[in-house]
């Protein structure tokens, strides 16, 4: 994880970032930015495995799937779209509001959120963004071990913050709590690592 040469006092923005080479991706937690390196092809074959299993049953359904490259700003109080300093690039992303779809990605609070972590991402995965995540309501968030093929699956309490996570490993299915009637069967998810 590399962090972009900047002046410890200035807390970069959604502004900032979209002026920003095209060929790098980046990624500003708390107004710090953070560049990703290109995903493995494990990481790949996840991802495209969850995308068909989600798509095939978000197909004629209000909600949406999404993979990265895909801008999901989230905003703190009243700040508006190009202020925000959070700006990151989930993995995968459910949408089931489509009025904050703007532009390259989504602009408020997503449904579900995916993060297929490696030991590059694994702070930013499950504490940075985490921390965000539970803050602003994500529903539900799931974070991947292709190493120890397990998923931990964090859902939102009544009292606004995620529980334990349910932890799923390759030979199990997860039903997803914010998807009424949705089963994802990891089997096929792992199969190719």
């Amino acid at each position: 994880m590399s962090i972009l040469q900047h002046s410890s006092d200035k807390k970069y923005t959604y502004a900032d970032y979209l002026t920003w080479t095209d060929g790098e991706r980046w990624e500003i937690i708390d107004g710090v930015p953070y560049m990703q390196s290109a995903p493995t092809w494990q990481h790949q074959a996840i991802s495209s495995e969850l995308m068909l299993q989600f798509g095939e049953y978000l197909r004629n359904k209000p909600c949406r799937i999404f993979s990265s490259p895909f801008d999901l700003r989230i905003p703190e109080l009243n700040e508006e779209d190009e202020e925000t300093t959070f700006v990151c690039q989930p993995d995968l992303i459910v949408i089931c509001d489509k009025a904050g779809l703007k532009g390259t990605g989504y602009y408020g609070t997503p449904t579900l959120i995916i993060e297929i972590s490696s030991p590059s991402t694994a702070r930013k995965d499950k504490l940075l963004k985490f921390n965000k995540f539970e803050k602003a309501g994500v529903k539900e968030y799931w974070i991947i071990e292709p190493d120890g093929k397990f998923v931990s699956v964090f859902t939102l309490q009544n009292n606004k913050r995620y529980g334990r996570p349910d932890v799923y490993s390759d030979e199990e299915k997860i039903t997803v709590s914010a998807l009424p009637d949705l089963i994802i069967d990891l089997n096929p998810v792992f199969a190719a690592l």
